[in-house]
């Protein structure tokens, strides 16, 4: 009886029953630990397939922030001052004298109106400033809205031009020196903002809808039946992150040099340590917002839910600074901020690794709490 379960048992599975040395008995299959040895191999190769194959993804991985910069930094690039709209209201004696003195000032452009098109004008943002000429001709009269930085900056132009045209001489006799730094612009400052974004959106999007797509098609309940593990599942997805990361940062870093002369003032190892810390920390918390989620829907709604505050207060397109100082604590802690700051410091600043360690521990924290966090509650099905 014996014999006939055994040659079953043969018949069913005949690569899994192996002789001993002792003889009689069966080892553990080697196919199955050879299987073990290579499944992160074979994962990471699966992930760059399910990236090459998606147009999508390599369009908004790769393709999107370098539009985005060379948009932005077209718009943003460097040039003169813009020129100021100023209303000179007619219908005074003193009018005439004072779009005379106006006119000398190339920054500003002047148009005359009457009363009832200037308030218009004013009301709709046509002109920063109205100048109402008085009676006499040595008094003059400035309607503004001082919560427009720009109108402020017309009533000081405007009045230093009324008053130099009425005879004022300058007690202290001015030079400028015109100088152009790189570093200082508004697209040095965007490309790392773009760089830190695109290391958080592709991480996060890529890995958490790959997890949530493959769940929902029942792929993950069929990979549980295999000897891997979740730790290597997910150190898969981590894995093809890396190499991926190399593209996304010569790819975007070297545009920004290249088009813009975005300087690179700091070591070129420490900013591709910074993005790869970042990468790992992103991919953490790509890998928790998919641990659960079930549908593509559920993970979009908690991507956004995690990623729109950190585009909104970690300074990507505008300075983290501008908002109160009693939430400055809470926007450092933020890991975008984080990167963010980093990398400017070192391709703006020229700062080591050293001089970036605080933002280092913030992004290594969130990268372990969120990797271990998502250990604990992935699910397969």
């Amino acid at each position: 009886m014996s014999e006939t379960v055994v040659i079953r048992e043969s018949e069913e599975r005949p690569s899994q029953r192996q002789p001993t040395a002792a003889g009689g008995g069966t080892s553990h299959p080697p196919a199955r630990r050879g299987f073990t040895r290579s499944s992160m191999v074979q994962l990471t190769l699966v992930r760059f397939r399910e990236f090459i194959r998606e147009p999508e993804a390599v369009f908004w991985t790769f393709i999107f922030p370098i539009l985005l910069a060379a948009g932005l930094g077209i718009a943003f690039r460097q040039r003169g001052p813009d020129k100021i709209q100023v209303g000179v209201v007619s219908g005074t004696a003193g009018s005439a004298g004072v779009v005379q003195s106006l006119a000398r000032d190339s920054t500003l452009v002047v148009a005359m109106y009457d009363d009832s098109s200037a308030a218009r004008a004013l009301r709709t943002g046509r002109v920063a400033l109205l100048v109402v000429p008085g009676s006499a001709k040595d008094s003059v009269r400035y309607v503004y809205d001082r919560g427009r930085s720009e109108a402020v900056s017309a009533r000081l132009m405007v009045d230093r031009a009324v008053q130099t045209g009425a005879g004022r001489v300058d007690a202290v006799r001015a030079t400028d020196t015109y100088v152009t730094e790189a570093g200082s612009r508004y697209i040095d400052f965007l490309i790392p903002g773009l760089l830190g974004m695109n290391l958080m959106g592709s991480s996060i999007w890529g890995l958490g809808f790959s997890i949530v797509t493959a769940r929902s098609k029942k792929l993950l309940k069929r990979l549980m039946a295999t000897p891997m593990s979740r730790v290597q599942y997910l150190l898969s997805y981590l894995c093809s992150r890396l190499v991926f990361l190399i593209l996304e940062v010569v790819t975007l870093v070297g545009f920004g040099h290249w088009a813009f002369g975005v300087p690179l003032r700091g070591s070129l190892a420490t900013l591709f340590l910074i993005c790869l810390l970042a990468a790992v920390s992103f991919g953490g918390l790509g890998l928790l917002t998919a641990s659960r989620a079930r549908t593509t829907e559920a993970v979009s709604g908690i991507m956004n839910f995690i990623m729109l505050p950190m585009w909104i207060f970690s300074g990507v397109f505008f300075s983290s600074a501008n908002f109160p100082r009693a939430i400055q604590p809470f926007i450092k802690l933020l890991p975008l901020t984080a990167v963010n700051d980093a990398l400017r410091a070192n391709m703006l600043e020229g700062a080591s690794f050293a001089a970036v360690t605080p933002q280092m521990l913030v992004i290594i924290v969130w990268g372990v709490v969120t990797f271990f966090a998502a250990l604990k509650l992935f699910r397969w099905r």
